[in-house]
C-alpha cells in the first residue's frame, strides 16, 4: 500500500468527504448538500472534542472517521473516545486503510488518557463487525436507539 496520511479534515475536503459518505454501505443517496456540510463543518471544526479526520494516499482521500471526546464526572473524571462515521473508499477496502485509521484512533485515545474507546455499527454491517472484532474490539452491552428526527436516518 502507498503511504497513508491521516490528518484533520479541512473545509476543502468536504466534496471528497461527501463522496465517501454517499457510498451504498454508508448514507447512499441520502447525503447532505455541500452548502449544508460547510455550515456543519464550520460549527464543529473549532471544537477539539469533535474532530473529523481524513486518510489520504497519494493526494487521494480514501477514508474518513470522526472522534468525539467525552469528559466524565463518573469514572473518576476519566475521558472516553467515541468513533463515528468510519468510511473507507470502496476501491481501498481490504488494503489496510481502516486498520490504520483505527490504530490512529486508539493511539489518540491513549494520548488523551481515555479509559475506553467505543463505536457502534448497524446490525446489518456484518463485514464491519468482523473487521472490528479482528482488530480486538468486542461486543459489550447493548446499544439503544430512539429516533428523534424523522428527516435524519440512523
Amino acid at each position: 500500500m502507498q503511504t497513508l496520511h491521516i490528518r484533520l479534515a479541512t473545509e476543502e475536503d468536504l466534496p471528497s468527504l461527501l463522496s465517501l459518505l454517499s457510498q451504498p454501505d454508508m448514507d447512499g443517496d441520502n447525503v447532505i448538500p455541500l452548502a449544508e456540510a460547510r455550515e456543519i463543518f464550520r460549527r464543529v471544526a473549532p471544537d477539539w472534542n469533535h474532530q473529523i479526520y481524513v486518510a489520504s494516499a497519494d493526494r487521494e482521500l480514501v477514508g474518513t472517521f470522526t472522534l468525539l471526546t467525552v469528559d466524565h464526572l463518573s469514572h473518576r473524571g476519566a475521558r472516553s473516545l467515541i468513533v463515528e462515521d468510519v468510511v473507507v473508499k470502496t476501491a481501498w477496502q481490504g488494503k489496510g486503510v481502516g486498520r490504520h485509521m483505527m490504530e490512529f484512533a486508539v493511539a489518540r485515545g491513549r494520548r488523551l488518557h481515555c479509559y475506553k474507546l467505543v463505536l457502534s455499527s448497524g446490525l446489518a454491517r456484518e463485514r464491519a463487525h468482523e473487521f472490528y472484532e479482528h482488530l480486538g474490539f468486542h461486543k459489550h452491552g447493548y446499544s439503544f436507539l430512539l429516533p428523534l428526527d424523522t428527516r435524519a436516518s440512523c
